[in-house]
């Protein structure tokens, strides 16, 4: 089944424009990377040794704050009543795991090309963290409407709190903001990344009400709505702060590969999550998936295990029983474990790519938050 899930990620994806050698993603995808190169596994003993003293407070902390004190002010110059509601999920209480990846990279492709003091280039770096996350949250707006959520990050859902109207209202709002600051970096190539961010969430979005047509189908139909929904954010920033730094094509597709790589590892560590993990360690609800009428990846790899899951999953366990049937087979097979394998997959793919940077503080701490990223997984 790995071979089979490996095979779909290069799968049905579109030009990426700006690009010189004018590589696809689907070449992109299936970058051939350096042999030799240590994987996520054998770098856990040299991080927990080496980088003991390596802290995100004193390499992108900083950068971090800058970003949701701009996302802050872009937000304030409107109608009061609409502050409030657009500034909810930019407390700066998250994860702020795409910002602290992206800028990281950013600060890692600055220091090989020698531009790591370059203050515009670094404002405008930032600038993509700040668009990141507020198409990211936009995107949660939405969610929470359309899931009738009832929380996020262990606090009530913006729904619960704002209602549906406002809470649709501000996720536009939030967008149309996020497109003034595409304007103000004013760069071709950057714009169009950034508005494929927005254009692949619609479609993710759309393709989760969809379970596939098939069951042969059903895993690339996985993959690709990942991608779209969740790891697209990751790959197409992580490019475009490459592209602001001058750095050539290959720099430009080890970023978008990097940032795919470790957003697919980040959404299959959470549908693990989804069924092991207390709502505490998520910050949601556990086991929300199943009860939404999605199949993620646990629920795929099982049904490989027990076929009876197969009709369930068409009908996106709405039968009474559903559920606590297919919870319950999920956790008697190895539905977890090759999710994890998988997981893992991409973060070795993730490695090799920093592996290919300069050595610097930066690309250092991008090992780090690789294996953390996996570890989440008790």
């Amino acid at each position: 089944m790995l071979r089979i899930a490996s095979k779909h990620l290069c799968k049905g994806y579109s030009r990426v424009p700006l690009l010189s050698k004018r590589k696809t993603l689907k070449q992109l995808h299936c970058h051939q990377f350096q042999t030799g190169v240590p994987s996520v596994t054998s770098l856990a003993t040299a991080i927990s040794t080496k980088n003991k003293e390596l802290r995100e407070d004193s390499l992108v902390r900083q950068d971090v704050e800058d970003v949701y004190e701009g996302i802050r002010e872009a937000l304030t110059d409107t109608q009061p009543l609409l502050v409030p509601v657009a500034q909810y999920y930019f407390g700066g209480d998250g994860k702020a795991i795409r910002p602290v990846i992206t800028l990281c990279w950013a600060k890692a492709v600055n220091y090989q090309l020698g531009k790591q003091t370059y203050r515009r280039l670094i404002q405008d770096q930032k600038r993509v963290c700040q668009v990141l996350e507020m198409i990211h949250a936009a995107g949660l707006y939405h969610d929470d409407v359309i899931d009738n959520a009832e929380s996020r990050r262990s606090r009530p859902s913006i729904n619960n709190v704002w209602g549906i109207k406002k809470s649709i209202l501000a996720g536009d709002f939030v967008l149309g903001r996020s497109m003034r600051i595409i304007a103000e970096i004013n760069n071709e190539d950057v714009s169009i990344l950034l508005n494929t961010m927005i254009d692949h969430i619609v479609i993710g979005e759309i393709m989760q009400l969809s379970a596939g047509a098939t069951e042969e189908e059903r895993f690339a139909h996985y993959v690709d709505k990942t991608f779209k929904k969740t790891a697209s954010l990751l790959a197409h920033s992580c490019q475009a702060v490459s592209v602001l730094s001058g750095a050539d094509s290959d720099v430009q597709a080890m970023g978008f590969t990097l940032g795919r790589q470790l957003g697919m590892a980040f959404q299959l560590v959470d549908d693990i999550l989804d069924f092991s993990a207390t709502s505490a360690q998520l910050g949601k609800a556990a086991a929300v998936d199943l009860t939404q009428g999605l199949a993620n990846a646990p629920v795929l790899f099982a049904a490989q295990q027990f076929p009876e899951l197969n009709p369930m999953i068409a009908r996106r366990f709405k039968e009474p029983g559903d559920v606590e049937t297919a919870f319950q087979l999920i956790l008697q097979s190895d539905g977890m474990n090759k999710t994890k394998e998988l997981a893992t997959e991409y973060c070795d793919d993730a490695v090799k790519q920093i592996a290919q940077l300069s050595s610097s503080p930066y690309q250092q701490f991008l090992f780090t938050i690789t294996h953390k990223l996996l570890n989440r997984i008790k």
